[in-house]
């Protein structure tokens, strides 16, 4: 596959990351222009990973079934509509929706493109995964900066619409390139994942995935609230989730190496096991700068071991189940 149908693949994931990071960074002014309850944004941020697994179990599957394609370009479409919606949102409820749409649209998007790059290149798996991480990562990184530039000029719809006209061009750009699908004679059966379950291994790097979006969710969904709420500078609240993903941007094919070769599974407990230490420290220092220190040691750590889940998946599942 060409270099410039990789890179497309790969922006049309970033850009539903860069969507995600944007959208951290605004919880505060949810909560003081709309009104909307602390215990109903957490509501919000939470359905995005709901409606992401829901997605990841009834929707990926058909990507392996000769449709990576079709589910990439259906996902920037509802990923495009969700994050329309999430701009102009004024309610609990419309944003609620939107959120969960977005979410649907990601867990479109990421299997396929996964699928994708691991079969063009299987020797070079974790490397090409590590790429794909800094693409999401790289992505989520821009996403507070573009909110930081734009929202207090132009308001809060401004950085969702200018995603969306993003979203536009690289669905676009992908409906010109040419992926080799999987043969419908040689697809899955399985139109769902429940049986790869069977597989001790494979629930082990779910088990992984639901631990690392677990405390990577916690930290997003608190990082504004806890900085405003201790006072700090606003750039302190705005560059620290940058700054938490900044080390994963660069890191991305490094750590892809060094899980590929140190062992998938044994990266992803070691980058757990430090990771839960620093999320307990979160909740203990009394200064956001020591609290922002902390935040970067974690993305050099979730830098070098994060894709570990990806690349246990590919791993222990069969090849024709990559997407699954």
């Amino acid at each position: 596959m060409k270099k410039r149908s990789v890179l497309l693949l790969l922006c049309a994931s970033g850009l539903g990351s860069m969507s995600y990071g944007t959208m951290f960074t605004i919880i505060d002014d949810l909560r003081d222009k709309y009104g909307i309850t602390e215990s109903h944004l957490g509501l919000i941020l939470g359905v995005g990973f709901f409606a992401g697994f829901f997605s990841n179990v009834f929707l990926a599957p058909y990507a392996d079934r000769g449709h990576a394609k079709r589910m990439i370009l259906l996902g920037i479409l509802v990923q495009l509509v969700g994050c329309c919606s999430f701009g102009f949102g004024r309610s609990f409820a419309t944003l609620f929706v939107a959120r969960a749409v977005m979410g649907v649209g990601n867990g479109m998007i990421y299997p396929a493109v996964r699928r994708i790059v691991i079969l063009a290149d299987p020797e070079n798996m974790g490397s090409n995964l590590g790429r794909a991480l800094s693409f999401d990562v790289g992505g989520f990184t821009l996403g507070p900066v573009l909110s930081a530039v734009t929202v207090s000029a132009l308001g809060i719809p401004a950085p969702f619409l200018m995603i969306s006209a993003a979203m536009a061009v690289i669905g676009i750009g992908v409906t010109r390139i040419h992926v080799t699908e999987t043969d419908i004679d040689d697809a899955p059966s399985q139109r769902l994942a429940f049986d790869l379950f069977r597989i001790r291994a494979f629930a082990g790097t779910i088990v992984i995935g639901l631990a690392l979006f677990i405390m990577i969710g916690t930290f997003d969904a608190l990082w504004s609230l806890m900085m405003k709420d201790m006072h700090a500078a606003e750039w302190v609240a705005n560059l620290g989730i940058s700054l938490f993903a900044m080390p994963m941007l660069f890191l991305g094919p490094i750590g892809g190496r060094f899980t590929q070769n140190t062992g998938p599974f044994r990266a992803s407990i070691g980058g757990l096991s430090v990771g839960a230490f620093i999320i307990t420290m979160y909740g203990t220092l009394p200064s956001p700068y020591a609290m922002l220190a902390f935040g970067v040691l974690h993305g050099i750590v979730d830098g070098l071991t994060v894709t570990g889940g990806s690349a246990a998946i590919a791993m222990v599942v069969p090849r024709e189940r990559i997407a699954s």
